[in-house]
């Protein structure tokens, strides 16, 4: 597979798992602390990584549990705030300066703070309370968050499938790679057909939603320069439909979970419109050792998979690297 290191996944995916019994007890901990909120603080790709399992408590639980962006938090606050706070930070290098700051501004508050990153001697790792750290680059921080979620809810009585799912978990490195091989030819057909490709129009939703946004705007936009519409499911016939022609390049990003209706009627319309509808649906993977409750909220994690395969086609065709940047990190803002 293309720039595919299945070595370091299958560790940096394992290591994110293994945080189990440090993630169940942190848990514990927090709840005997009397803490009655969560925020789920991120920046860009990380802000969007948390939608799922704000909408997975929104779902099950009188929970609050927020996704909210670093530096918004930090000029506008957030009324939840303080001494019973649970202020979760993620960040893949341990540098992202608007964390970093809104750790800080938190912890004034007087919340617990917590990060999960693949450095434990980043300034995010050593500026929290609690880091639970994973192998360097481990991405994403999905397996991470449903657990942390899923367990503060177990705790609640308000999610009786955590321990199926956490057990499940383990099996997550062999389906990833899985999933990873199966997708490698769709994923070199698809870069060979949208070499000159300069615009595409994503639609998903429910546990999807937030891994829409983040391809579009993190990869699309950021890594390979391309100008995107993306759209949730449910909002799809409130405006943004109108930008449709009869040849836009539209992603669909379709899961298993009781949101599917809505992408399925979206993705008929963008058909009847556009006859280059791609879908990536993630019901069409194996997934061996997962049950049919759990496939449908490790989806964000599957297309994850997916799309990277996507990426890194798309990276061969264009001859444009992943990793340059005009501005992010290279031009002060």
């Amino acid at each position: 597979m293309l720039g595919f290191d299945e070595s370091a996944f299958r560790v940096q995916t394992a290591s994110a798992v293994a945080l189990r019994p440090q993630i169940e007890q942190l848990v514990d901990e927090l709840l005997a602390k009397g803490i009655d909120n969560v925020l789920l603080v991120g920046a860009g790709g990380t802000y969007a990584q948390a939608w799922p399992y704000e909408l997975f408590a929104r779902e099950r639980s009188t929970l609050p549990v927020r996704a909210v962006i670093a530096a918004e938090l930090v000029v506008a606050g957030d009324a939840l705030l303080g001494k019973t706070t649970a202020a979760v930070f993620t960040s893949v290098s341990g540098t992202t300066e608007d964390v970093i700051a809104a750790i800080d501004f938190v912890r004034d508050a007087g919340a617990t703070t917590i990060a999960f990153t693949g450095h434990g001697d980043s300034p995010i790792a050593l500026g929290v309370d609690h880091a639970l750290v994973s192998e360097p680059k481990t991405w994403p921080f999905d397996m991470q968050l449903l657990l942390l979620v899923g367990r503060l809810l177990e705790r609640r009585g308000e999610f009786d499938g955590y321990a199926s799912l956490a057990d499940e978990l383990v099996n997550l490195p062999d389906a990833l790679v899985a999933v990873a091989e199966q997708a490698e030819p769709a994923a070199a057909s698809f870069a060979e057909a949208h070499k000159d490709t300069d615009y595409y129009f994503l639609i998903g939703g429910g546990p999807l939603w937030g891994f829409t946004y983040l391809y579009s705007m993190c990869i699309l936009e950021e890594m390979q320069w391309l100008r995107t519409t993306r759209v949730h499911s449910a909002e799809f016939f409130h405006g943004s439909l109108e930008l449709l022609e009869e040849d836009t390049a539209v992603l669909v990003f379709q899961g298993e979970d009781r949101t599917r209706p809505l992408t399925d009627r979206a993705e008929a319309f963008a058909k009847r419109v556009t006859s280059d509808v791609t879908v990536f649906d993630t019901s069409e993977y194996a997934l061996e050792g997962f049950s049919p409750e759990n496939r449908a909220l490790i989806a964000p994690i599957v297309l994850d998979t997916v799309m990277g395969r996507v990426s890194k086609h798309l990276e061969r065709v264009r001859d444009h690297s992943l990793d340059l940047r005009r501005y992010y990190r290279v031009m002060a803002y």
